[in-house]
């Protein structure tokens, strides 16, 4: 077995064999393939009888922690073969691919998981929660009247990745930098729509892209929506509003700062009357995503907490689990050992011990979901690999008052 990038010449059938295998992909979607994996991603193959059985994507991009910007890369694609399976290929090719990443200037890297618990092991703890919505459009309380859009379609691709990586964004949120990611994702979509405006020069201001189970009545799924302000927003929903006297159904994904069900009226009523329909109104919340810190150094020095109360310092004794997968010619070996931290309105992370500090024993995965806000101190010491002290518990849970993160891209 061995690891290797992808060459499309000589691997090209392989990783669409392992797509279908796995039901990522149909035969007639094989192109759209060819161009994520050679075009938006870096993709690497682990190698079993001279036939590539694994592959693994890594795409560039940021990641926003409070009003700075750090450079992330997302895992956006783990797959095995059907005869590669239990053979540690993905776990182990997952972390050579971090590695690199990490050595090229990742300082976070994060995923969409497929279950909770594989992931883990390789340093990445679980997101906040997302939330869902399915609403009947004609329900929506909007009062502003929505402009005539215009029509969004495939050609439209770079302004649309274009409106993306210019969108509000959030604490916690990514993008992902290649364009030809957003090529291949509204080629992807059956039955896809977008709709939207744009500026004097051309360029699109905001938009949604969507899809739909059928075209007649829905329900209709939008897969992302950028905006610029909340005034865009809200004709973004005016647009999905005036669908309603066909379109029985809508499902989205909540946006940051927003609680959608204000703008939905009698949400419980439409949801009693609606129960076990085809087109049930509905809510559910999911942890899909997760990250992991690889550079602590240059995570801490952009943290600069608002408002805080001088500068709080404590040892960290910081535990890597990816370590075991790395060989020992990897470009990274994992961020484990023993720190002295700072958070304040200007923060730090050194190596060392000091004596005078109360210590903070945590994992990777439990320390980037601290650092993120995803949960309180006090709380991932019930659930999660982190101890303290119980005052430093609690000086944790004051100091570290962030919002919600959200990556706002799914991958």
């Amino acid at each position: 077995m061995s690891f290797r990038l992808y060459d499309p010449e000589r691997d090209k059938n392989a990783v669409h064999r392992i797509w279908q295998e796995v039901g990522w992909i149909e035969k007639d979607k094989t192109e759209i393939m060819d161009l994520f994996i050679t075009k938006a991603a870096t993709a690497m193959v682990a190698e079993v009888n001279n036939e590539a059985e694994c592959l693994v994507l890594r795409t560039p991009g940021s990641i926003r922690y409070l009003d700075q910007d750090l450079p992330f890369a997302g895992v956006t694609g783990v797959t095995t073969s059907r005869v590669a399976r239990k053979q540690k290929l993905a776990s182990r090719l997952t972390a050579r691919v971090i590695a690199d990443g990490v050595a090229e200037g990742a300082s976070v890297f994060g995923l969409g998981m497929f279950e909770q618990g594989f992931y883990n092991q390789l340093g990445f703890g679980t997101g906040s929660y997302d939330h869902w919505l399915g609403f009947d459009p004609a329900r929506l309380r909007v009062q502003v009247r929505a402009r005539i859009p215009r029509r969004i379609t495939v050609d439209d691709w770079a302004k649309v990745h274009a409106a993306r990586l210019a969108r509000k964004r959030g604490h916690g949120s990514c993008n992902l930098t290649p364009p030809e990611l957003t090529q291949a994702e509204i080629k992807w979509a059956d039955k896809g729509f977008g709709l939207g405006y744009i500026d004097g020069q051309g360029n699109i201001t905001h938009h949604l892209w969507g899809h739909c189970d059928d075209i007649d009545h829905g329900p209709y799924h939008i897969n992302w929506m950028s905006y610029q302000n909340y005034d865009q927003f809200l004709e973004l929903m005016a647009l999905i509003k005036n669908l309603g006297d066909q379109v029985r159904l809508f499902e989205m994904q909540e946006p940051v700062g927003i609680q959608l069900q204000d703008l939905i009226a009698q949400p419980f009523k439409q949801r009693q009357i609606s129960a076990k329909s085809r087109f049930a109104t509905k809510s559910r919340a999911d942890a899909y995503w997760q990250a992991r810190i690889c550079d602590l150094a240059a995570c801490l020095e952009k943290t600069r907490l608002p408002g805080a109360d001088g500068v709080l310092r404590f040892n960290l004794r910081l535990t890597d689990p990816i370590e075991q997968f790395l060989d020992e010619d990897a470009p990274w070996r994992g961020i484990g050992g023993e720190y002295v931290v700072a958070l304040g309105p200007s923060s730090s992370a050194k190596r060392g011990v000091d004596a005078s500090l109360l210590t903070l024993t945590a994992s990777v995965n439990a320390f980037t979901r601290l650092w993120l806000g995803v949960c309180p101190a006090t709380g991932l010491a019930v659930t999660d690999d982190l101890t303290a002290p119980p005052v430093l518990l609690a000086q944790l849970d004051r100091r570290l008052l962030l919002p919600k993160p959200s990556f706002e891209w799914d991958f």
